[in-house]
């Protein structure tokens, strides 16, 4: 059975937010502020919250100095996942991550599907895995910020989420 056992202790992790747009900052980036509230309100450490213009090389140099801080357990994006030229959120972590993790994105886009419609499909949303750290790549509206953390996210990424969740998997993940 899905759910939130409560026998089990919940276990605080670091998030690192990045906000990427070329119009955001931190006092219009409502979905950046909301991500950073429900990280805070369920528990989770924010460790940095940045913001950087959509500009592909910036944006890898980012995410892999957040990756190589082995105090990042998960770094969570929102904007540049849309199709416009100026979107390269999915092309940056293309260059970074490990492993994709192509469950997110397709459940992401049907959970979206019942606010918005066929409008999912033009999102690319998408998470992965490099060395030991999560990144999940969301749109920038509030709503799928709501729809990714609400429906996704703030299960997965706590450890007493069964039948399984991401944070149980994080001793393991440099396995070989």
């Amino acid at each position: 059975m899905s759910g939130i056992n409560n026998k089990i202790n919940f276990v605080s992790i670091n998030i690192a937010l990045l906000t990427v747009s070329d119009t955001r900052s931190f006092d219009t980036d409502t979905s950046g502020a909301l991500l950073q509230e429900k990280i805070i309100n369920l528990g989770h450490k924010i460790i940095s919250r940045e913001i950087i213009k959509d500009e592909l090389q910036r944006v890898i140099k980012k995410l892999n100095y957040w990756v190589d801080d082995n105090q990042i357990d998960v770094i969570i994006t929102t904007g540049g996942t849309g199709l416009t030229g100026r979107d390269i959120t999915p092309e940056a972590f293309n260059a970074v991550i490990d492993k994709e993790i192509p469950g997110f994105g397709e459940y992401f886009r049907w959970v979206s599907s019942k606010s918005i419609g066929t409008s999912t499909i033009q999102s690319r949303a998408l998470a992965g895995l490099a060395k030991q750290t999560y990144l999940f790549a969301l749109p920038g509206s509030n709503g799928a910020v709501i729809d990714a953390w609400e429906n996704i996210l703030k299960f997965q990424l706590d450890i007493r989420h069964k039948p399984c969740n991401f944070i149980e998997l994080i001793p393991r993940l440099n396995e070989a």
